[in-house]
């Protein structure tokens, strides 16, 4: 049977966890470690003064004293033999779209289990203030997609940041990062077709944002990578350097 590491950044009690473990029981074999206590927007956070304490709280249930990536590695180190099959982060308490995925620790625990080249999923719910959080449609949802991709077989790392919307789900979209404002990019004359950030401008257009398609009430599905170099930047900083050296 396949295995899957289940975590979160709400904590051990928050019912999108509690919602997700239920839903993904007769998927695969689940092994829940999540933070003792809320630690949302903590980011990549690490314990490194202290060494984070775990506490059995159910059958293949931890919790632990530390962040959700302290959460990952404990769990890789300490409780399993052989890597899980899929690591899932969620289900967040809150959307996690755009530049929010910089200070998500949903987020972040997934990309923590990409970084030992397990597949992950941050998972995360909309919803509206004062109204209490559906995760019944977006639990029946995860759980096909979740069977859906193992069955079909899952190899080495990838990252998907998948946010679901308030109501009813009219379908899925493979999104791109939104950002909140787009500023232009650095040594780049703006309106220059043939420039760099033109073509990542054409590359972005083929997706819709994040935030739009959970708006349009489809479930946002947005590959992420490890890698955060820019390297329209990294071309240009060459370039300069070499002028500079030529001078020399």
């Amino acid at each position: 049977m396949k295995s899957i590491l289940l975590t979160n950044d709400d904590g051990i009690d928050a019912e999108g966890l509690k919602a997700l473990r239920d839903a993904l029981r007769r998927v695969a074999r689940i092994l829940v470690v999540a933070p003792n206590r809320n630690r949302s927007a903590v980011s990549h956070g690490l314990t490194i003064h202290t060494r984070p304490e775990p506490e059995k709280t159910g059958t293949d249930s931890f919790s632990l004293s530390g962040t959700p990536a302290d959460c990952v590695i404990y769990a890789l180190d300490e409780l399993l033999i052989t890597p899980p099959d899929l690591v899932i982060s969620g289900i967040n308490h809150g959307a996690n779209l755009g530049d929010d995925v910089m200070y998500s620790g949903t987020v972040a625990a997934a990309r923590e289990a990409a970084r030992h080249g397990i597949p992950a999923i941050a998972i995360s719910q909309e919803f509206e203030d004062g109204e209490k959080i559906r995760f019944k449609e977006g639990c029946e949802f995860i759980r096909n997609m979740v069977f859906t991709m193992l069955r079909n077989g899952l190899d080495g790392e990838f990252l998907l940041n998948v946010n679901i919307p308030i109501g009813k789900i009219r379908g899925a979209r493979i999104t791109r990062q939104g950002c909140s404002s787009n500023p232009s990019h650095f040594n780049i004359p703006a309106g220059e077709g043939n420039s760099p950030d033109h073509a990542l401008n054409l590359l972005k257009s083929g997706f819709i944002t994040d935030k739009m398609a959970v708006l349009d009430g489809y479930v946002s599905i947005t590959p992420l990578q490890r890698d955060q170099t820019d390297y329209f930047v990294a071309q240009s900083l060459a370039k300069a350097a070499g002028q500079f050296l030529g001078k020399l």
